[in-house]
């Protein structure tokens, strides 16, 4: 008598989320745009060094309870590798929010979204400095190519208001925390062989440590965090989406598929600001916006499809 054949395995939505890396990186600038957003929209309502303590304390927290059991079997390599991770935790989380953060405070959305898009060139050249991986030319292509689309939604297809942007303190602030988080993309491949919880919970731990210090002075300035509505929604999403999922989503991502192949979705952040003004604040849809979605979509496949590095 034959046997049946057996039930296929049910799918494992998890899993499957965790081996898909494109629509992981996707996720994460959908909710790194969203922050940049909320945090402009908040400042000077919110300490920014305050934010970015609780930020990370917050994130840790939640994922305490699921990361305990790695924790404690990673320990080991991790404190053989304490000086990396903690350097990791610096550049990744603490200086890198924290400056962003407070860069929010002096500059223009605008300005911050166009700094944003140097995002895929600040991986590339820590890339090749510290390992002497240079992009390919269908990496390069792409990124120009999503570079002319994030100009042609932010500048609303005139390319001309580029002679009368200025900038200020707070243009070279977010640019240098953008410096920091591409080195935190080059390094995150070479990070020593622990599971993806007890490295985030790690380095947001050490992340806040570093951070609280610096809130305490700012609280000492009178600068303090009011407990609205306002406050506590904003935390409640910065804990969540751009740190807890967009950090596990980002770091797999990058597993996936190396730092520059992943780099061009740093371009993805301003589309989905721009697709937020018009959904969720009436901004019209115009053919700038469907022309600079297309260049940009078409940039990064080009650059993700391709092998991920050559050496120099």
């Amino acid at each position: 008598m034959t046997q049946p054949a057996p039930a296929p395995p049910a799918l494992d939505p998890v899993r499957w989320l965790n081996n898909q890396p494109y629509l992981l990186l996707s996720l994460t600038s959908l909710f790194w745009a969203g922050n940049i957003v909320l945090a402009r929209h908040v400042a000077g309502h919110v300490p920014p060094l305050t934010l970015s303590c609780v930020r990370w304390i917050g994130t840790f927290l939640i994922l305490l309870p699921f990361a305990w059991p790695h924790l404690k079997q990673d320990w080991p390599v991790l404190r053989a590798h304490l000086p990396m991770m903690l350097f990791l935790s610096l550049v990744g989380f603490a200086y890198n929010n924290a400056i962003s953060y407070w860069a929010l405070q002096y500059t223009e959305a605008l300005n911050a979204l166009l700094i944003q898009s140097a995002g895929p060139l600040f991986v590339a050249l820590w890339s090749l400095a510290l390992f002497g991986i240079r992009l390919t030319g269908a990496q390069l292509a792409g990124i120009t190519i999503s570079l002319a689309g994030v100009l042609t939604i932010i500048l609303r297809g005139d390319f001309g208001a580029l002679a009368s942007i200025s900038f200020n303190r707070g243009d070279l602030m977010f640019a240098s925390s953008l410096v920091s988080f591409g080195l935190y993309s080059a390094l995150i491949p070479r990070r020593p062989v622990t599971h993806a919880l007890s490295l985030i919970s790690f380095t947001t731990c050490c992340g806040a440590l570093m951070l609280v210090p610096f809130s305490i002075w700012e609280f000492s300035t009178g600068a303090t965090l009011k407990f609205d509505i306002i406050s506590m929604a904003t935390l409640g999403y910065a804990v969540i989406f751009p740190s807890t999922l967009a950090y596990l989503f980002f770091n797999r991502g990058l597993a996936l598929i190396g730092p520059n192949r992943a780099a061009p979705f740093f371009h993805l952040v301003p589309v989905f600001g721009s697709a937020m003004a018009i959904l969720l604040l009436g901004e019209q849809l115009r053919i700038f916006h469907l022309v600079g979605y297309a260049l940009v979509l078409a940039g990064v496949v080009i650059a993700s499809r391709r092998a991920s590095a050559k050496k120099a």
